[in-house]
């Protein structure tokens, strides 16, 4: 068995993760072009939109006054986009993976952007911003969309030959954005809770307020199960927060209230809630943002808690840290990855019980980060 590998270091400074020379040779907008401003289609799942926000962040800057920047992206995400106070507008699609609506495309043309930016690869995408009134479209090449683009960004393989990501994901969107004259400073925008409604229910401020803390788990990992830490690794570092005097409670989608119920087993129920599927994206918000620290594989809710300032561990196995790591100084990736990994697989081939890489990966290596977490170290 591999021993665990902390990663404090290279993702310590998330200024590390966007060093180096641009992947792209400018290819600045001229100034004109921008009609009333720029429309970006951002990523379908929630943990690459997250790692594109500063890129996002970036095009506003090359903005002049008078021009608007507006997203793009599925409807569930309006709550994170709707917090993001350098944004000037959200354009919800009800059916992200299909052909846009008429209003969707009416809303679009009412806008009268001079470029859109796409942060996917998609045929449909890509028509449907031309058939939108979007007269200068920027982008990655790839699945077809290379037809409708303006400039092209053409990315080589994240993972060269199968080898560990030499660029992180949230730098190749940054260097589209900076190819297109985007501001050199990477930051994640400015998040502004007093643009969407509601509060935390009083039963989750009674676990957020408690002595210790309230601690998240996030179990799942809608890539698949080759990405998920065993539940009972998760219940021990829930027990070990228990007996320190804090409170836990399993966060993510319905399809994962399974996985929650596996965390929290024969834990007290009145210190250990399952929330997975029973929090809209605005209350899971708010609820990261209340908790001292998160525990998750690598996903949506671990970039999402990283983006919004909340201290975490994560814990990687098939994918790669040099790739999709939390951008954040707060966060500790841990890892044992066999000589296979990173696989990058959805199911591991090699172990029908389970990825060994996440199982080799010790609960006591998780609770010893979480503890340094809660000395401020």
């Amino acid at each position: 068995m591999a021993n665990e590998i902390t990663h404090p270091g290279v993702f310590s400074d998330p200024r590390t993760i966007f060093a180096g020379d641009p992947l792209f040779p400018a290819c600045v907008l001229p100034p004109g072009s921008f009609r009333n401003g720029i429309v970006v289609r951002m990523p379908n799942h929630l943990g690459d939109t997250v790692m594109a926000l500063p890129a996002l962040r970036a095009l506003r800057r090359l903005l002049p006054k008078y021009c608007a920047l507006h997203a793009i992206a599925p409807a569930a995400f309006r709550p994170l986009f709707e917090a993001i106070a350098e944004l000037d507008g959200f354009l919800p699609l009800a059916r992200p993976r299909r052909i846009w609506s008429r209003e969707e495309l009416r809303a679009l043309r009412m806008l009268r952007p001079g470029v859109g930016v796409l942060f996917n690869r998609s045929f449909r995408d890509a028509l449907m911003m031309r058939l939108g009134g979007v007269p200068l479209l920027c982008g990655p090449a790839g699945r077809g969309q290379s037809l409708f683009l303006r400039r092209v960004c053409r990315f080589p393989p994240l993972h060269p030959g199968g080898k560990p990501a030499t660029r992180h994901q949230a730098r190749r969107y940054f260097d589209l954005a900076q190819a297109l004259g985007g501001d050199g400073e990477a930051a994640m925008p400015e998040f502004d809770f007093d643009r969407i409604e509601g509060e935390l229910p009083s039963e989750l401020l009674r676990l957020a307020d408690c002595g210790g803390g309230l601690l998240l788990l996030a179990a799942g990992a809608a890539y698949g199960p080759a990405k998920r830490w065993p539940p009972e690794n998760f219940r021990r570092v829930a027990l070990d927060w228990l007996e320190r005097g804090g409170s836990v409670a399993a966060v993510g989608s319905a399809a994962e209230a399974a996985a929650g119920e596996a965390c929290l087993a024969g834990l007290p129920p009145e210190n250990a809630v399952n929330l997975c599927g029973k929090t809209s994206l605005d209350t899971l918000m708010r609820l990261l943002r209340a908790a001292a620290a998160v525990v998750a594989n690598d996903s949506g809710v671990m970039h999402l808690a990283a983006a919004l300032g909340t201290p975490g561990v994560a814990v990687f196995g098939s994918t790669d840290p040099a790739a999709t790591a939390p951008v954040s100084a707060r966060w500790r990736v841990v890892s044992a990855p066999p000589e296979c990994a990173p696989c990058l697989r959805r199911e591991c081939p090699l172990n029908t019980e389970g990825p060994a890489c996440m199982a080799a990966v010790a609960p006591a290596a998780v609770v010893e980060e979480l503890r340094r977490i809660a000395a401020g170290l």
